[in-house]
């Protein structure tokens, strides 16, 4: 469909009720026909069994995409309920948006809950799962939306498990301070019977703060951002779906058990053959024991369950040193993953990289970052000790979306989530800290990588090699005492240490006649009392 088609197909929400203010209330009873922007449907009421009004809006959603909203309503019974649904395909992976409420303005945040999104707040461990229909509501919604259902069988509760009754109403009292209300009981009666109720953000009371994490494996759901994309109480993370998220939502069949079990028992085969016939072992055509060898482990891909390869190889990065590559590639969903080693002895010093990133071509350089490398950005006070994240390798841009997320998932809890003048002032520090790093990562401003690594087995590709990068300065350095220490280095020997060995057996041989002579007098000793 070409982007005008789609335009006209699901206009823009503004457009539509520009469109429905032009249209005369008149003509449009004289003429029900008439292309409208809103689509009214009868339809049986579930509630009396009466016919009700099913409203159908086709519109989009800035940037997110194409929905289909609905909404019924029975005039006579009262009955009323609003579903969302998405009028795109299942994208290629899932998201995960997480949005900080740290003011009532945040409450005003639009969300786009799909049926296959949960919502988790981690803050009151309330976990709502996957529901049968789609939703189109606010922050603030969603919290009354909880309240509301987790008070009708209150008064029950309190009869038949009190635990239950009392563990829940605890819950609760948390949701209603987030709202500010002050009738819990009367809360739906006023919904319903007072047009004008305060909302929640307009309201001057303190409010705690939270996390709203949205999950939504097939892709379409959406939690609105204030401003731009830059928002630093938002954030969205695409990620590749689980063998079971693509069962539940359709796109792959369940495993036979049986089949399961047989094809585990030839991948751990074929990875025993692999390893001990050469003829089978190697592809690519090169000889063994050299750089061109490739080793093949069948294996099950965990997105999607077809069966796929890993591949192994000794790859040398020109200009670096060897390196042991672990790829996994599948070619029915799209899938990859790697896993890197270092494939060459410990160097004998330290290497700290720098680099000076002026836009975002260089966001795209290759990085390999090992577990013992240490991360700095001056500019923005950014530094991440020797070991943080683990090893990675990807390029510059993907290593600094997994710094944002790793210090956006770890903010605002604990002490920090106060109201204290202390902790809002942090709070507003560490605001301004997330905003500069989304510029960072966007490359919307120059900056200065440090790579500090003591065992030199990390790299950032030079896109000037052989020559120089002008960009880039490598330095070597000697390890400290204290680095060799915590790498482990200063109580490894790789010289005289036969005859170390000897000596540590013979005094284990000592030790142990010794203890067997003790043990012997013992017993001689005992034996000789009880007699």
């Amino acid at each position: 469909m070409s982007h005008d088609a789609k335009e006209q197909l699901f206009p823009a929400i503004g457009t539509i009720a520009d469109r429905a203010d032009q249209l005369p209330e008149n003509e449009a009873s004289a003429n029900p026909d008439e292309d409208r922007p809103m689509q009214e449907i009868e339809s049986l009421c579930m509630k009396c069994g009466e016919q009700g009004i099913t409203r159908m809006l086709l519109t989009s959603i800035p940037y997110f995409r194409e929905v289909i909203v609905m909404s019924f309503r029975c005039e006579h019974c009262g009955a009323s309920n609003n579903e969302i649904q998405s009028a795109g395909t299942i994208r290629p992976e899932g998201t995960l948006y997480t949005a900080r409420i740290l003011a009532r303005s945040d409450l005003n945040r639009q969300i786009v809950r799909s049926a296959n999104a949960s919502i988790v707040i981690p803050e009151l461990q309330l976990t709502l799962p996957s529901s049968a229909r789609g939703q189109l509501t606010t922050v603030e919604g969603l919290i009354r939306d909880i309240v509301s259902d987790l008070s009708i069988d209150q008064p029950l509760r309190r009869v038949q498990d009190e635990d239950s009754y009392t563990k829940i109403q605890s819950l609760i009292d948390k949701l209603v301070e987030i709202l500010g209300d002050n009738e819990v009981e009367d809360e739906a009666e006023d919904d319903q019977n007072n047009a004008s109720v305060r909302a929640a953000s307009e309201k001057d009371l303190p409010m705690p703060a939270f996390t709203v994490k949205l999950d939504d494996p097939s892709g379409n759901s959406w939690i609105e951002f204030i401003g731009s994309m830059s928002d630093p109480k938002w954030n969205m993370r695409n990620y590749p779906r689980t063998l079971q998220q693509n069962i539940e939502l359709g796109l792959v069949a369940a495993p036979d058990e049986s089949a399961s079990a047989s094809c585990f028992c030839v991948v751990q085969g074929a990875a025993k053959l692999s390893l001990n016939d050469d003829a089978d072992e190697v592809v690519g055509g090169g000889a063994e024991g050299t750089d061109e060898e490739i080793y093949v482990f069948p294996g099950t891909c965990s997105s999607c369950g077809h069966p796929l390869d890993t591949m192994m190889k000794k790859v040398n990065i020109p200009y670096f040193k060897d390196i042991i590559i672990m790829s996994t590639n599948c070619d029915r969903c799209g899938y990859r993953d790697n896993e890197v080693k270092s494939g060459a002895a410990i160097s004998e010093q330290g290497k700290r990289m720098t680099l000076k990133v002026e836009d975002r071509e260089d966001l795209s350089r290759d990085i390999l970052k090992s577990e013992t490398a240490g991360l700095s950005i001056p500019e923005i006070d950014l530094v991440l000790t020797h070991g943080t994240l683990g090893g990675r390798f990807t390029t510059l841009e993907g290593i600094l979306e997994q710094v944002y997320e790793e210090l956006s998932d770890k903010i605002f809890s604990g002490d920090s989530a106060s109201n204290t003048p202390e902790a809002m002032q942090e709070r507003v520090r560490f605001e301004k800290f997330l905003g500069d790093l989304k510029e960072i990562k966007s490359a919307a401003r120059p900056f200065t990588l440090i790579l500090d690594d003591p065992l030199a087995n990390s790299y950032i590709q030079n896109l000037y090699a052989p020559d120089p990068d002008p960009a880039m300065t490598v330095e070597s350095y000697e390890r400290t005492w204290d680095q060799n220490e915590e790498l482990g280095l200063n109580d490894m020997k790789v010289e005289g240490y036969e005859s170390d060995r000897a000596s540590n057996v013979g005094d284990a041989s000592v030790k142990k006649d010794g203890e067997s002579i003790s043990e012997k007098v013992a017993v001689e000793t005992t034996l000789h009392r009880s007699t």
